[in-house]
This record gives C-alpha cells, sequence and structure tokens, in this order.
C-alpha cells in the first residue's frame, strides 16, 4: 500500500497564490507521504515557463505525484460542449503526464436538469472510452469515481446515485479506465458503501479515502473517524490483494500536524484491518 494526500483543505490557498506545488510537495515529503495528489485547478496554463518548474521541484522534492483530480463534465446536454469538455480533458492528460503523475482522476459530469437517463449514460460512456484512447498514447491511467459533488460544478455528479455510476463503470470495463473508488460519497448518497466497493472490486486501482460524519449528506470531519467503515474496507481490499495507492481526500486538514495525524490515522486503520 502506498499512501497520497489530497489536500482539499488547502485548495483556497492554492487558488489564492498563497501556496504552490512544490510547496506542498516538500511538505508532503516532510509528512512521511508516498505522493502527492493535485487538482487540475492548480494549474493557469500549460506553457513549458510554468511546467518544468514545477517538475523538476517536484522530482528534487524526493516525492512523485500520484494523482491529478480532472473535473469533465461529460453527462452535459450539450453535444458541443461535451467535445470541448473532451478537448479540456485532453489537456489534462497531456498535463498529468508532462508532470509524471500516475493517474488522471475522471467523473461523469454534473446532474444537469432534465437529463434523460438512458441517453446521458450512453454519452458518458461514449466520451470516457474516447478519453482511454487519448490517455492510452500517453501512458497515464485514467480512474473513473463514485463521484458526489466538487465546488467547481453547479450541479451534483449525475453519477452520484450508484445504480448510475455501476452502469457507467460496467459501460467502459473493456477499456483501460480503472476505478477511483471514494469512501464517503456511497454513504453520502445514502447507500450501502461494502456493496457497491463488492461489484467493482476487481477494477479498484486507487482509493479516495474520504469521510463523512453524517449518512445522506457529504459532512466534512476527519479522515478515519467518521461514519466510512474503513477498517472494512481495508480489510476487504488486503483479501483481494490491493497494492495501490490510498489517496487521503481531507476537507479538515490545513496544518502540517494535521496531515501527519490524518496519515498516520489511515496507516493504523490500514495495519489493522
Amino acid at each position: 500500500m502506498k499512501l497520497s494526500f489530497l489536500p482539499v483543505a488547502l485548495f483556497p490557498r492554492f487558488l489564492r497564490g498563497e501556496m504552490g506545488i512544490p510547496s506542498w510537495a516538500s511538505l508532503g515529503k516532510d509528512c512521511g507521504l508516498d505522493g502527492i495528489d493535485l487538482s487540475t485547478h492548480f494549474f493557469t496554463n500549460h506553457s513549458p515557463a510554468q511546467l518544468l518548474p514545477i517538475r523538476k521541484a517536484v522530482e528534487e522534492s524526493g516525492i512523485g505525484i500520484a494523482m491529478v483530480a480532472a473535473y469533465p463534465d461529460f453527462s452535459n446536454p450539450c453535444a458541443l460542449q461535451r467535445e470541448r469538455e473532451l478537448a479540456y480533458l485532453a489537456r489534462d492528460i497531456a498535463l498529468g503526464s508532462e508532470l509524471g503523475a500516475r493517474y488522471l482522476r475522471v467523473l461523469a459530469g454534473q446532474a444537469h436538469p432534465g437529463l434523460r437517463r438512458a441517453a446521458a449514460i450512453a454519452g458518458v460512456i461514449e466520451m470516457l472510452k474516447r478519453a482511454a484512447e487519448a490517455a492510452s498514447r500517453f501512458g497515464l491511467t485514467l480512474v473513473y469515481e463514485n463521484h458526489s459533488k466538487p465546488s467547481a460544478w453547479q450541479y451534483t455528479d449525475f453519477s452520484h446515485p450508484t445504480d448510475i455510476f455501476l452502469e457507467i463503470a460496467e459501460g467502459i470495463a473493456d477499456t483501460g479506465i480503472r476505478i477511483n473508488f471514494d469512501t464517503a460519497n456511497v454513504l453520502a448518497y445514502g447507500g450501502d458503501t461494502l456493496d457497491v466497493l463488492k461489484k467493482v472490486l476487481g477494477r479498484v486501482e486507487t482509493i479516495h479515502v474520504a469521510d463523512t460524519s453524517t449518512q445522506g449528506s457529504l459532512t466534512p470531519c476527519r479522515v478515519g473517524e467518521g461514519l466510512a467503515p474503513l477498517t472494512a474496507i481495508f480489510g476487504m481490499l488486503k483479501a483481494r490483494g490491493f497494492e495501490g495507492w490510498l489517496c487521503i481526500e481531507d476537507c479538515v486538514s490545513t496544518t502540517r500536524e494535521g496531515i501527519i495525524e490524518t496519515a498516520a490515522r489511515i496507516r493504523s486503520l490500514w495495519d489493522g484491518a
């Protein structure tokens, strides 16, 4: 098992320019992580003037980039906008590849009002398959997530309902796209986390180790102290021989001490599962 960290609680500092990727890589190394996670929101452009210094600084820090989180909206009802979203994602794929990231997190898209379920699912599957072709050329693995809602979106994820997530996951089973299983989002929908995990377990490549303090909604709390059944999840993964990445998605920790404590808590839960 390898441990990385998506610092959601620190996103505002990145967006205000108060924190940069090189400093996050250095902090992640100091906190004993095996890798760091990033969001595409951290990048204002893909010019060499921006990317080359970032890659050099990350390499010099001695820690790699495990996952970059992207936000494609493939459920958009406008066909032209779906093509734009694919073009945007192609840029994200190239960016992740240039930075040496292992994974790029992808989503279905937003639950736009008036979507027709069957048509929207078919459209998402088509676009994800096309994205997989682009990713294969750059040696980057796409991981599809059972998602809820990022701050960048107006609406909740179209595949937040577990039946839609599972249908899309089945529709892309013949591609190179793997699963990034989020440990909080099924609970946030009101579903059975372990039941959903069992259905995709053989294709899980990465885990977003997240938590919520309430069932039926996503209420951020310290990861490992909420309702997410992490011990049971980790036990299922270990029984399956999982040796991939646990990517902590932390919406609370804003200090070095908080990151270290959360990482230690997750390692302890893993070891005890």
